[in-house]
This record gives structure tokens, sequence and C-alpha cells, in this order.
């Protein structure tokens, strides 16, 4: 008769199976959390995505991305690869492309690039935003009166003006 715990060796079982890392395009997804907080982890991927996500590839999104079997995993993958079909064209991130005009939803490393390109492109045809984003100023209208500057803290420093009232006043007191 054995004396270990049905429900221990359940976990046993389940930390076998468990795939730690899922890889998507160029990133690594954490596999121990669920479906829908793992592919927020992708660039371009938030809450609301990874749920149309999740339910267009009919995996439950609450269950571990890890222990889900291996036709679930690729079915995840493949509607990640091919996300612009299944969101409507108000949700996609790349609205309107300056290039093509087409609406896209793009994701990873492509992301950060298409960014760079965008604030490259904003910068040599001298824009408004162009000149804030060269000078390294706010780009969207922020206050910079009190707020944005790199020489530190703002307003009267009392040490200072202590210092040199005791100084005055030893100088008097002479």
């Amino acid at each position: 008769m054995s004396t270990e715990d049905p429900d221990e060796t359940a976990a046993a079982e389940e930390e076998e199976n468990l795939r730690y890392f899922i890889r998507i395009g160029t990133t690594d997804l954490d596999g121990t959390k669920s479906v829908e907080r793992g592919l927020q982890e992708l660039r371009g991927i938030g809450p609301r995505t990874a749920r149309i996500a999740a339910d267009v590839a009919a995996v439950d999104r609450t269950a571990t991305f890890g222990l889900l079997e291996e036709e679930a995993i690729d079915r995840v993958i493949s509607v990640v690869e091919s996300i612009d079909e299944h969101l409507p064209s108000w949700m996609m991130n790349r609205r309107r492309d300056f290039y093509t005009g087409e609406d896209h939803h793009v994701t990873g490393t492509d992301l950060t690039e298409k960014r760079r390109h965008d604030l490259n492109r904003m910068k040599m045809i001298n824009s408004y935003k162009g000149q804030r984003h060269k000078t390294g100023h706010k780009v969207r209208g922020q206050r910079t009166k009190s707020t944005g500057r790199t020489e530190g803290t703002i307003g009267v420093n009392v040490e200072a003006i202590r210092e040199e009232q005791a100084e005055e006043e030893a100088e008097a007191a002479e």
C-alpha cells in the first residue's frame, strides 16, 4: 500500500508535463501563468487582445499555459501570428499605415521596429513632434514649466539661504 497522497502524485505529474517557456515569434512566454496573462507578455497584446486570442483558439483563458496540449498551444500560436484576421479594425494598433494605408496589428519586435521608423520619419520631415523628439522635450502637450526638467529640483534652496543669512549675521556681529 502506497503512503503517497494522490494530490501530490497529480501535482508531480503536472510538474513533469509543464512547459516553462512557450516561444511565440522571438519572445519566450512564461508557461506557469494562465493563457491570458502569458500572452500579455508579448509586446502589442494587452488584456483584451489576449482574451480574444484565447477565445478564437478555443482554449480556456484561465488554464495554465504550459500545461496545455501541444495542439492547443499550436492553435494559440497560429491565432497570435494571424491576429489581424480576428480583431476588429478599431482595435488594431497600426491603423491606416503611412505606407500601405491598411490596418494591421503588429506584435513583438516588429512593433518596436515600426515605432522607431515612425519616430525617424517624424524627425526627418522636421514635423513639430519630430523636433520635440529630437530635442528630448515632451511631445504630447504636457506642461513643461514645472516638470520634465533635467537640472534637478525646482524651487528655493532653503539651506543656501540660511547659510547666507548666518554668514551675514556673523559679519554684522564683528
